[in-house]
């Protein structure tokens, strides 16, 4: 069975920082791309970063780029996304997805990932 189980959401001020966590298994983690997408009430599911396979290249989007950073440890099979500096705009369900073949212009579309996990919730507030 698939699975993708995020963690390290919570709640912190304005300039804070996390780091969420995403566990794969029952796949070959080595060989799939990883994104981090992001939801907020009322919006559309947004991608904020995707590593690469083995290179690991990483993609950020505009929003996040100079704060935010994922990171992939292929032996654990688990990718991070580490936030700092967070702002109030941050807040949402933060989840991770994996796919075998991302083309690098749909890294950021939702429709692009087979595999989801439940979600994270991250609460930047005063």
């Amino acid at each position: 069975e698939v699975q993708l189980v995020e963690s390290g959401g919570g709640l912190v001020q304005p300039g804070g920082s996390l780091r969420l966590s995403c566990v794969g298994s029952g796949f070959s983690f080595d060989d799939y791309y990883v994104g981090w997408f992001r939801q907020a009430p009322g919006k559309e599911r947004e991608g904020v970063a995707c590593i690469a396979t083995n290179d690991p290249s990483t993609y950020y989007a505009d929003s996040v780029k100079g704060r935010f950073t994922i990171s992939r440890d292929n032996t654990k099979t688990t990718v991070y996304l580490q936030m700092n500096n967070l702002k109030p705009e941050d807040t949402g369900v933060y989840y991770c997805a994996a796919d075998s073949t991302v083309i690098l212009s749909g890294m950021f579309e939702a429709r692009n990932y087979d595999y989801w996990g439940q979600g994270t919730q991250v609460t930047v507030s005063s």
